[in-house]
C-alpha cells in the first residue's frame, strides 16, 4: 500500500491530468472509513481516502470524485453532491458518483413474504409479528437461517 506521501503525489498527478489544476494540499489514508471511498474537508482542504479502496480498479474514480469537491470549492462553485456544478464536472472527468462496495453483506437470515414471494435478506433477526412485506403488506416467514 502507498504511504501518505505517495498517495498525495498520486492525487497531484491525477489532478493535473484531469483537471489541469494543481492539488496543493495533503491526501491521507483514513482507516476509520468503512463504506465511503473518501472525504473532502473544506476547513483545511485535505482529502481522506479509504485504504480498502486502494486495491480496487475504480480507485482513480474515487480520487476524481474527491478532487471534484476540492476544485469546485476552491473556485467558489457548487461543490456538494446535489449541486449541478458538481454533477456536471464529475461526469466530464469520469469520476464515480458512488463508492464501490468493498465487502459483500453478510446475510444470516432470509425472509420471504407468504403472499407475493418477495425476498428480504437480513443480517439481523427481525420480529415477523411486527414487520410486514413492504410490497403487499403480507406476513413474513423465515426461509433460511445461515448462522
Amino acid at each position: 500500500m502507498l504511504t501518505n506521501q505517495e498517495l498525495t503525489k498520486k492525487v497531484r498527478e491525477i489532478s493535473l491530468n484531469y483537471f489541469k489544476r494543481p492539488f496543493e494540499h495533503e491526501a491521507k489514508w483514513n482507516q476509520r472509513l468503512r463504506t465511503t471511498g473518501g472525504r473532502f474537508f473544506p476547513k483545511d482542504l485535505h482529502l481522506d481516502f479509504n485504504p480498502k479502496m486502494a486495491e480496487l480498479e475504480d480507485f482513480e474514480g474515487v480520487v476524481l470524485h474527491e478532487l471534484t469537491h476540492y476544485h469546485l470549492y476552491r473556485t467558489k462553485r457548487g461543490y456538494k453532491h446535489q449541486d449541478a456544478d458538481f454533477k456536471r464536472l464529475l461526469a466530464q472527468v469520469g469520476g464515480l458518483r458512488y463508492a464501490p462496495a468493498v465487502e459483500e453483506r453478510k446475510v444470516k437470515y432470509d425472509y420471504v413474504c407468504q403472499n407475493c414471494g418477495q425476498n428480504y435478506p437480513r443480517q439481523r433477526k427481525i420480529d415477523t409479528k411486527k414487520y410486514r412485506c413492504g410490497k403487499c403488506r403480507g406476513q413474513l416467514k423465515i426461509k433460511t437461517s445461515r448462522i
